[in-house]
């Protein structure tokens, strides 16, 4: 018999950006733990939601050091209830986290380090990016696959971002999942596979799998940040050491 309580790490989840991501990797998290471990035994979380709203409101005015002081007070209620690890929901916000971490001794899985491992274990090397418009115009998530697993990532051009970044903000963090923004990004995909030669598609957002996957597009190899990522925490959480 199982000696109780099981041993697990405690995974931080800075979540609320958006709540729709959020659901996912509590779901995705807990499904992958109990694979892991089968019977009724799950991770072991805790959630700090941020509001969504003061989210948009800061990258809308490019107010990155705001939302940088903002995301740093729930860290620090994460950290205070002692979390071995922490992930944060969305590529996005993967910025302003780095810096915040710098000064703080906790673990952190980086949403593109399981992702970058996928793609490389799957040897490709030419990549499409879709996330938001910060994740594709900017550079530092780019230059995580880049630099770190020498990667060529290249993005839709600016009126397909127009797109992509719209259907994520109106639509799929309010969990409105539309078939002619399907075909869209099925769309945009096929082009830059055709005309850039890409291999594989990363989803630079987290709710992008609510509208596409695997089975969409089945002649290019799509990879799920989200699911990644939690595997890459249950993984952690699991480890003896």
């Amino acid at each position: 018999m199982q000696k109780r309580p099981l041993n697990q790490k405690l995974i931080g989840i800075l979540g609320g950006s958006s709540n729709v991501a959020t659901e996912l990797y509590y779901r995705y998290l807990n499904e992958t733990a109990n694979a892991r471990l089968g019977g009724w035994d799950i991770a072991e979380t805790m959630i700090a939601g941020m509001n969504f709203g003061n989210i948009e409101g800061f990258l809308s005015a490019d107010d990155w050091a705001g939302l940088e002081t903002y995301m740093e007070g729930k860290v620090d209620r994460l950290i205070a209830a002692g979390i071995d690890v922490l992930l944060c929901v969305s590529n996005t916000l993967h910025k302003p986290l780095e810096s915040i971490l710098a000064s703080r001794g906790v673990g952190f899985i980086h949403i593109a380090d399981p992702t970058g491992e996928a793609i490389r274990t799957a040897g490709l090397a030419r990549l499409a990016l879709f996330g938001t418009r910060q994740v594709m115009q900017l550079k530092y998530q780019r230059q995580r696959y880049e630099e770190k697993f020498g990667l060529e990532i290249i993005v839709p051009d600016p009126a397909e971002q127009d797109d992509i970044n719209r259907i994520i903000f109106d639509e799929l963090v309010r969990r409105d999942v539309r078939d002619t923004s399907r075909d869209r990004y099925l769309e945009i995909a096929a082009r830059l596979q055709r005309d850039e030669g890409v291999e594989g598609l990363i989803f630079g957002c987290t709710e992008i799998p609510l509208l596409i996957d695997q089975p969409d597009l089945t002649d290019l190899p799509m990879f799920n940040t989200t699911r990644l990522h939690c595997q890459a925490a249950v993984e952690f959480a699991l480890s003896a050491d």
